[in-house]
């Protein structure tokens, strides 16, 4: 078991909404909201032992506010 799914995320740093943490592709997670497409760094992982602490990372990343908002979203 990973304990990913009990990682805490604050809401979204721009629009309080809420946050998404993702996994892509088995290489790397990121947090991304889901109302204004705010986004956090690629945290990536080389090995499956690295994924948690991956996940906790983007995950630190996006509750201290480290995000990207390009104005975008669909």
């Amino acid at each position: 078991m990973d304990h990913i799914d009990e990682i805490t995320l604050e809401d979204c740093p721009v629009c309080q909404g809420a946050g998404l943490l993702e996994e892509e592709n088995g290489w790397c997670f990121y947090v991304s909201c889901m109302d204004c497409g705010t986004q956090t760094a690629a945290v990536d992982y080389r090995k499956p032992e690295q994924r948690l602490e991956a996940a906790r990372q983007a995950a630190w990343l996006w509750n201290t506010g480290k995000t990207v908002y390009t104005g975008c979203s669909d």
